[in-house]
């Protein structure tokens, strides 16, 4: 759909302004951002300019297409660390071998990370979406040809392309919120973009220990492992083709002023390492990046090791470890909603994320008091209460780093929290595999809640500069003036008729 087509199959509410935005055209606005003039001009009345916004019905079609190939991704994320003893029966490999096919997704976007934001910021969205699906959907059809046991490499081939493909889907959410959402919604943008990478990871939790049940006979193994395959290929071929024909750049009209300032700025005035420097020189961005790396972090190494931490305490329980998996990202998916819809309401950053980031470290200390309990049913609650606080940090992260650094690019500043992510995640899954090994799993869980607890009290001491929602702010300040002196105005001239009519 072009976006004439967008702009004339949207129905704004009727309750909003009219502005005029050229001699033929009038731009009406969606509820959910104040109506702003696109051509008020200073000259005469010598008040300030602003520029039309307006909310398009589309953004929730780009926002939950983004959604579904980022859980399609994700997805195949935990596919094989969720039943790895089993992956590591029919490709006779060991259980770190197994590891590093969720740890390649880590690896792989610490060194890409930079020059994909690069290509955000010169390409924009639709340009990334294409090729992040593109190698989703590649790497599916690779591995579709890789289920034989003596095919390792070839499968493990299949998991980089999908990693690389990752590069280019996990700063996305802040950038789709800011470019088609409105002031007001943003929050619940990005956590719809987080909400559908943890969904994936739900089902790579849930469905692979249903599809590849633990049988001796080769021959029916790889049969189950190729139907497996099949599926995920399906599904990614066709959301590749749904991008194609369905996803759009931008709105024709931005949705908020601070979008619109965005947009003016001239592309021979932004510099990619000029834009790298400022957000490293940020301090409270900073202390985040480290923060949040200690989060998510974690939250990948319990991801990566649950199937080996369930199985110690409860052997032939690999369905099961799928559905704990499924029950701390079903959990976090609740909380994300939950946190981008309080953010919305009360723009209270700061305090939400520590509170976030506390309770992720309570949630760490009681899952790993009682995983060894020998209750399966304790073990589903408290996982449950670990991820509803641990995976609802996630969209609290992308939207303070965004109002820390405004107007920087939202690609740049998700890059940065995620590549620290990828790095804290890859120390902990190696490091908590190996304490798991060698001193068991509460060990290996104590070993996470010590850095659960440094990132808490470096949260404490971010200091909290909201620097989008004040732009946000003065441009509808600015607004109530111009609407201000425009009354003014026309009170002024009744007078001075009424004045002239008497004499």
């Amino acid at each position: 759909m072009s976006e004439k087509q967008a702009l004339e199959d949207t129905k704004p509410n009727e309750d909003q302004s009219v502005w005029k935005a050229d001699s033929d055209n009038h731009v009406k606005l969606e509820g959910g951002d104040a109506a702003k003039p696109s051509d008020v001009s200073s000259e005469g009345n010598g008040s300030e300019g602003l520029q039309a916004t307006r909310l398009y019905h589309r953004r929730w079609v780009i926002v939950f297409l983004f959604s579904l190939y980022s859980l399609s991704n994700s997805y195949q994320w935990i596919q094989y660390s969720i039943i790895s003893n089993i992956f590591t029966k029919f490709y006779s490999v060991d259980d770190f071998t197994i590891d590093w096919m969720s740890m390649i997704y880590m690896l792989t976007y610490i060194p890409f990370i930079f020059p994909v934001t690069w290509l955000l910021d010169k390409k924009g969205l639709r340009v990334i979406a294409l090729v992040a699906t593109a190698l989703n959907c590649a790497g599916t059809w690779i591995k579709v040809a890789s289920v034989r046991p003596n095919l390792f490499y070839v499968t493990f081939l299949g998991q980089f392309c999908c990693s690389f493909a990752q590069v280019f889907i996990l700063g996305m959410p802040s950038r789709i919120a800011s470019v088609w959402f409105g002031s007001e919604e943003v929050s619940t943008a990005c956590s719809i973009g987080v909400f559908g990478n943890q969904l994936g990871i739900a089902i790579g939790f849930l469905v692979p220990p249903i599809l590849v049940p633990n049988v001796d006979d080769m021959d029916e193994l790889a049969h189950h492992i190729r139907i497996m395959f099949y599926i995920t290929a399906g599904v990614a071929t066709l959301l590749f083709i749904l991008v194609v024909f369905v996803f759009q750049e931008r709105p024709k009209i931005p949705p908020t002023q601070a979008q619109a300032t965005a947009r003016s700025i001239p592309p021979e005035q932004y510099s990619y390492i000029a834009s790298i420097r400022n957000l490293l020189r940020n301090k409270p961005f900073m202390l985040l990046v480290v923060t949040y790396g200690l989060n998510v972090g974690c939250f990948y190494a319990v991801g990566t090791l649950l199937n080996r931490m369930i199985i110690v305490h409860y052997p032939g329980e690999e369905v099961n470890a799928g559905r704990i998996g499924l029950t701390i990202v079903i959990a976090g998916m609740v909380g994300s909603l939950i946190c981008g819809v309080w953010l919305d309401r009360t723009k209270t950053y700061k305090q939400t994320t520590l509170a976030v980031y506390l309770l992720s470290l309570v949630g760490m200390i009681v899952y790993a008091a009682t995983l060894s309990l020998g209750h399966l049913w304790v073990v589903f609650i408290t996982a449950g209460v670990l991820g509803f606080f641990m995976t609802g940090y996630l969209p609290l992260g992308f939207e303070f780093a965004v109002e820390l650094t405004y107007p920087e690019s939202e690609g740049t500043s998700s890059g940065l929290l995620n590549c620290s992510a990828q790095v804290f995640g890859i120390i902990f899954t190696i490091c908590q595999g190996k304490i798991i090994d060698n001193y068991g799993t509460l060990a290996g869980n104590i070993f996470l809640c010590v850095f659960l607890l440094i990132g808490t009290i470096m949260t404490a001491l971010i200091k909290s500069d909201l620097r989008r929602q004040n732009a946000n702010l003065q441009a509808k300040a600015a607004a109530e003036r111009h609407k201000s002196g425009q009354d003014y105005g026309a009170t002024s001239l009744i007078s001075e008729q009424q004045t002239s009519s008497q004499a």
